[in-house]
């Protein structure tokens, strides 16, 4: 369908929509994240996930991924939330492999 006179493709369509990032936190029980690019890495007790506004880590106890769409850039989480913090994609790579880098020089 044209969109102000212009028409908008699928994938157009798409990359605007995972162009917004939002965080609805419950009771600190439920998490629903949007703008996620992709999840690297979770267990029970930490999430790491690149959002369209950096690295996202989630920090809890029985943490559980209950919805994981990375296709619409959605993710829900479930169980006790206790941190989350943002750091850049940059820093976020320089520290970890900073400190492996020290180990292993």
């Amino acid at each position: 369908m044209p969109k102000n006179g212009k028409v908008v493709t699928l994938e157009e369509n798409r990359t605007s929509r995972s162009k917004n990032h939002s965080i609805i936190l419950e009771n600190r029980e439920k998490l629903s994240i949007s703008g996620v690019e992709r999840v690297d890495n979770f267990n029970d007790e930490l999430i790491v996930l690149q959002t369209v506004e950096g690295i996202l880590t989630i920090k809890g106890e029985d943490l559980d991924v209950s919805k994981l769409n990375v296709e619409d850039g959605n993710v829900s989480v479930k169980g006790v939330l206790n941190s989350l913090s943002y750091s850049d994609r940059q820093s976020f790579g320089e520290k970890s492999s900073g400190l492996l880098g020290k180990m292993f020089k």
